[in-house]
């Protein structure tokens, strides 16, 4: 009688060991990729909503720390809602670095999207020029970017003065350049 006691503990623990093992992979089939995680952010930040699109890429980074992409956006965003500014660029400059690391070739396809998170980093800490820069460089990558032209053409780009050895306040240039604008409309 005393082997049935033990028999029964026997098929208990294997039975117990069977649970974990179904349940650790029900979990990982739930478990989410940084891509899931970028595309639910994505989602999020077209209908506005950076503080829960911030918080989706906390969780991701509590998985997936050294993950380019994640730490890009979660740079940009720390600086639009969080307002830390500079820990937000650093972020955004990691990325870039952490991308040149991980793809040695062909990473130039990826920039532009990295450049416009950083450019938006700096245009919320108030660095235009620095934003301005950025956006250029993502651009010199993909030309066709409709999100980079449209930061740049959002920050309003000035033209050059219309006599480019006096300043823009000249009043030659000043008068000259509304003239040339009112013949041109």
């Amino acid at each position: 009688m005393a082997g049935i006691p033990a028999m029964i503990d026997e098929i208990m623990q294997k039975q117990h060991q069977l649970t974990i093992t179904m349940f650790k992979a029900e979990k990982m089939k739930e478990a989410k990729t940084p891509s899931d995680y970028l595309e639910d952010a994505k989602n999020l930040l077209i209908r506005k909503k950076y503080k829960k699109a911030l918080e989706i890429l906390v969780d991701a980074l509590a998985q997936y720390p050294d993950n380019p992409f994640l730490l890009s956006y979660y740079g940009c965003l720390d600086a639009i809602v969080n307002k830390n500014y500079k820990s937000g660029i650093d972020t955004c400059k990691m990325a870039i670095e952490l991308l040149k690391q991980k793809l040695p070739f062909g990473e130039e396809f990826f920039y532009p999207v990295f450049y416009l998170n950083l450019g938006r980093a700096y245009l919320a800490a108030g660095r235009k020029k620095y934003a301005l820069d950025t956006f250029t460089k993502g651009i010199n990558m993909d030309s066709e970017n409709t999100d980079l032209l449209m930061e740049l053409k959002g920050l309003g780009i000035r033209k050059k003065p219309t006599v480019p050895f006096f300043k823009r306040s000249n009043p030659i240039n000043k008068y000259i350049g509304i003239l040339l604008r009112k013949l041109y409309k």
